[in-house]
């Protein structure tokens, strides 16, 4: 077969990263995939083509400024299920390394790289893609790619990312793809039918668990084609942002679950496990069931960026309704802090996230920056080369709160997350108790609708977790930026609570400063999936 040979620039802009560079130029992948068939349970449409690439060459700048020529296969968008409802999401791309800097690499046993471009759990597709790092998010619409249906917006920011490697609405990068490619690795990116879908009847046709379900048919192609696709297909690293964060997470969390297995079979979906080795997660905003408590905990007495705050009684239910559930999950924190409870979480934010944090950015300044920017942030204690503040000082320098109360499952059906859970013809639906006991609609019924509970299970890593799911992956990445009010902070720590209380390996870690969506040190994340995955370096 005759391939094309394309040649294309990408850059990643350095920032931050110290040891990105490590993981990329000249690396030469020599172990050999397996040769072990597939079997043929699935459809011969799910059947890998090895030979249907184009040759592409760009050049990635790494996080030291580096140029870096890297050549590549690259495979148009694949639809990964046999019976797809909607192959404009159903479908993935694959890119290849084959030459970085004159040096040919085999990346037939690399780790690969899983990068979901999920945002506001918002359709993501790849149907479109020329080359690596073009998947993204679309507006949705008819099957086939009619106009957007309208739905409710999602509830991530939309406000002046503060560095290149931010995504203010969550969805992908092309910072981690692209380093990865440069590191030798294989990237695999996935589209996935999202919550504004919408068909010809009227009915919605991604709302939840169909995020999920999409991309653990994803998964399941990638190692139903073991041996003909490329790269080490027991050695997938999953990573997203926001929305993608939190599905990222879900798909570490829920390798191999039943919950999943009737939908993916209704998808034609390889008949094989869809575990992943390890997650990748910035700003998951997740555990949305329990999401309004932990954000008024988090946010309650901040005001909005009108200087208004929101209803105070309605906050404090919440933050009790908070109180019970942390208290039920009888979590140990990081750091042998002991068990996280509402009263402590406070102290256990400071001590295990936030003062290092600042202690990290400070450390990082130059001599006459530090003293600049403590002179501005008087609230903070610089001693021994270490930050201290206290919470009540942190939240007076985030400043305003993001959302309005209840965040997630609002009144008034307005809130993205309810139109996450709308099915048939009904746009939104409440997922909570308290949102159903207070809608503000005029629905007829102050309850939950009965489907509900199991789709909260099948979109929550929380769920998996504590039931000590065997097939969840042993390896966590999880980073949120310090300013992040789309959500609370205590989410993302609660899952890397619960991953480590299982003796799981977990990489947490907040950035000082930063808002939603921050990605600040993609070559560490690079470095640390060959760290985790045993890949070794030329």
């Amino acid at each position: 077969m005759k391939h094309r040979a394309v040649k294309r620039r990408s850059v990643v802009v350095g920032i931050g990263a110290t040891a990105g560079v490590a993981a990329i130029g000249g690396i030469a992948l020599n172990a050999q995939a397996s040769d072990t068939d597939s079997g043929s349970s699935s459809s011969d449409t799910l059947v890998f083509d090895k030979d249907a690439y184009t040759e592409l060459t760009t050049t990635v700048t790494d996080t030291e400024g580096t140029e870096h020529s890297v050549t590549y296969h690259f495979w148009k968008a694949i639809t990964y299920v046999a019976k797809p409802v909607d192959e404009k999401y159903q479908s993935l791309i694959v890119s290849v390394p084959v030459k970085i800097d004159g040096t040919t690499v085999d990346a037939s046993n690399a780790p690969i790289l899983f990068a979901n471009s999920v945002g506001g759990y918002m359709p993501s597709s790849v149907a479109d893609a020329t080359g690596i790092g073009a998947g993204g998010m679309t507006g949705g619409g008819m099957p086939g790619g009619g106009a957007p249906s309208g739905a409710p917006s999602a509830s991530a920011s939309t406000g002046t990312a503060p560095n290149a490697n931010t995504n203010a609405t969550g969805g992908a990068t092309a910072s981690n793809q692209l380093l990865a490619l440069a590191a030798g690795y294989v990237v695999i990116e996935p589209g996935a039918r999202g919550r504004t879908l919408k068909n010809s009847s009227g009915e919605y046709y991604g709302t939840a668990p169909t995020v999920i379900v999409d991309l653990k048919a994803a998964v399941r192609y990638i190692r139903f084609n073991k041996g003909r696709i490329p790269g080490n297909t027991d050695r997938i690293v999953s990573a997203g942002t926001s929305a993608g964060g939190a599905v990222s997470a879900l798909l570490g969390a829920s390798g191999d679950s039943k919950l999943y297995d009737k939908d993916l079979k209704a998808l034609g979906a390889a008949d094989t496990s869809d575990a992943i080795f390890a997650t990748g997660a910035w700003c998951p905003i997740t555990d949305l069931e329990h999401a309004d408590g932990a954000y008024e905990w988090n946010w309650g007495t901040n005001e909005l960026s009108t200087g208004k705050q929101v209803d105070q009684a309605v906050s404090k239910e919440l933050q009790a309704q908070f109180a019970e559930y942390q208290a039920s999950l009888k979590l140990g924190g990081l750091g042998r802090f002991g068990t996280l409870t509402a009263r402590n979480y406070d102290a256990y934010l400071l001590k295990q996230y936030m003062e290092p944090a600042a202690t990290a950015y400070l450390a990082a300044l130059s001599a006459s920056d530090r003293e600049t920017y403590l002179a501005k942030n008087t609230f903070i204690t610089w001693s021994g080369g270490k930050a201290t503040f206290s919470w009540a000082d942190f939240l007076t320098h985030v400043g305003a709160r993001k959302k309005s109360v209840p965040a997630f499952d609002a009144f008034d059906l307005s809130a993205g997350e309810n139109n996450e859970f709308g099915a048939g013809t009904t746009v939104s639906r409440h997922f909570t108790a308290y949102g159903a006991k207070n809608d503000s609609t005029g629905l007829s019924s102050k309850r939950v609708a009965s489907d509900i509970p199991e789709k909260l299970n099948q979109m929550n890593p929380m769920y998996h977790l504590e039931r000590k799911n065997p097939g969840r992956s042993k390896h966590w990445w999880i980073r949120l930026g310090t300013s992040d009010t789309d959500t609370s902070h205590v989410v993302s720590a609660n899952l890397a609570a619960a991953a480590n209380g299982l003796g799981d390996d977990v990489d947490h870690l907040y950035y000082w400063d930063q808002g939603h969506g921050a990605n600040t040190d993609p070559g560490d994340f690079i470095t640390w999936i060959a760290k985790v995955t045993g890949h070794k370096k030329r």
